[in-house]
């Protein structure tokens, strides 16, 4: 997407063309999934004076206007991705944190037809799936250390 279609997606939804919008798109485009630190470090990189609330300001607005996702997989700090309205979800490594989209299970949005709904139209279903990355299967790390294991009881 180019800078040209962040200013476009900012108008359709009724919003102000701002450097700073504009910088946490580009970010949040280059990295998926995205923590909201390391979002507000990167524009701080490419624009130098931009406070960090209003970069939390800008996620917030972006999100809220439905140009950006927000997820947060338990133990982590929220994340950040472009909102592609296409009911993916996310299958999260316990050892490394490494977070990759995967395709809703089968058919065109089954997740969605919940059996028991208690009378809510549902529009959207966050599925994350937790494991092992191929990357820290081979390469297993020590336990104590790893960023999202979970506490043993």
């Amino acid at each position: 997407m180019s800078p040209t279609s962040h200013e476009v997606l900012l108008r359709d939804a009724g919003l102000r063309v701002t450097a700073p919008r504009l910088a946490v798109l580009a970010e949040v485009q280059t990295h998926p999934h995205a923590t909201a630190e390391s979002v507000r470090v990167a524009v701080h990189e490419r624009l130098g004076t931009v406070s960090t609330q209003a970069v939390y300001g800008v996620l917030n607005t972006l999100t809220s206007a439905g140009i950006l996702r927000r997820f947060e997989p338990e133990g982590s700090a929220s994340r950040y991705e472009l909102f592609r309205g296409d009911n993916h979800h996310h299958a999260v490594c316990r050892s490394c944190g490494q977070v990759t989209d995967v395709a809703c299970a089968t058919g065109t949005a089954p997740c969605l037809h919940a059996p028991e709904g208690h009378g809510f139209e549902i529009e959207m279903a966050e599925v994350i799936y937790w494991g092992t990355c191929p990357s820290c299967l081979s390469h297993p790390v020590d336990d104590s250390t790893a960023p999202h294991q979970k506490e043993k009881a």
